[in-house]
């Protein structure tokens, strides 16, 4: 079975499409524009993102995304 590879612009426009079902439009720009103009530690927001998952249970998930 064969997953298709998003590119970076497929990515851009779904992340934004996320942003904005999840907080909406003007908080989701907020949140845009709070990435550029403070600097970001990346690797401390994937700690506390998967905080406590399992490297099987992330990529099942990522799976299931792939698939859908």
């Amino acid at each position: 079975m064969q997953t298709k590879t998003m590119d970076d612009t497929e990515i851009k426009f779904k992340g934004i499409e996320a942003l904005n079902k999840s907080l909406g439009p003007a908080a989701a720009l907020r949140f845009l524009t709070m990435l550029h103009r403070e600097p970001t530690d990346y690797v401390e927001i994937s700690r506390k993102l998967y905080q406590g998952q399992t490297i099987e249970g992330i990529f099942k998930r990522a799976k299931k995304q792939w698939k859908g």
